[in-house]
């Protein structure tokens, strides 16, 4: 009889030392402006340093920390000119989405779908705004996958990372999450036409929402800006 091999991932000393940190940059625990000295956070993980350079090299390809030689490590503060730059490119990559989605949409692909809408319901109804933050993200996330675009699922992730950790100071009016729903239903409606049309401009809009709260944060929490 053959003999089976199984090949685990094991996780390194920077996996954890990055996914930690990443973690509560992107809920906010660890706000912009917040030093990282990298013999601290060497001590906290109980590892050496290198596990810590290492992630936070990675953290620094994610534009959410700043390494500077002979200082500490800093949380990256929010810019403007990057969430434009990730909205943008997030917009163009989600139109063509919507696009390639169109040509080979049926009936099959519509049902996964609308199970990720009636989850979206489940959590307004119960005034569950994680779950639907959840349940947003994994919206676009299976736009990409059910459309044949998988190649666009990281870009539309890391673009989304960028606008969402500004989110989290969750100031001014609470998030209108009826109004994201119905824009995701007109979506998935569109599709179901396979109307090209009507499913980008639907996007667009939908897109185009978080331009409000980005400047609301802005002019409240300049502090945090670079």
């Amino acid at each position: 009889m053959q003999e089976l091999s199984f090949k685990y991932e094991r996780k390194t000393s920077t996996d954890t030392v990055f996914e930690t940190l990443y973690h509560e940059i992107t809920s906010l625990k660890l706000l912009p402006g917040t030093k990282l000295p990298e013999t601290e956070v060497a001590r906290r993980f109980d590892v050496s340093r290198q596990p810590v350079r290492d992630a936070f090299g990675r953290l620094s390809n994610l534009e959410l920390v700043q390494v500077r030689p002979q200082k500490a490590t800093e949380v990256r503060g929010f810019s403007l000119e990057r969430i434009a730059r990730a909205q943008f490119t997030r917009l163009a990559v989600e139109i063509e989405v919507m696009r390639e989605a169109c040509a080979v949409w049926n009936d099959s692909l519509a049902a996964k779908l609308q199970l990720n809408l009636d989850q979206q319901q489940t959590a307004i109804n119960n005034d569950n705004q994680k779950d639907f933050h959840t349940l947003d993200g994994q919206f676009h996330m299976l736009l990409c996958e059910l459309g044949g675009c998988p190649a666009a699922i990281e870009v539309v992730s890391q673009c989304r990372q960028k606008v969402d950790r500004l989110c989290m100071l969750n100031i001014g009016p609470e998030k209108a999450t009826t109004t994201l729903l119905e824009d995701h239903q007109k979506i998935a409606d569109a599709l179901k036409r396979q109307s090209v049309e009507d499913a980008t401009a639907v996007a667009r809009v939908h897109l185009h929402r978080l331009d409000g709260t980005i400047a609301h944060v802005h002019k409240h929490y300049a502090q945090y800006f670079e």
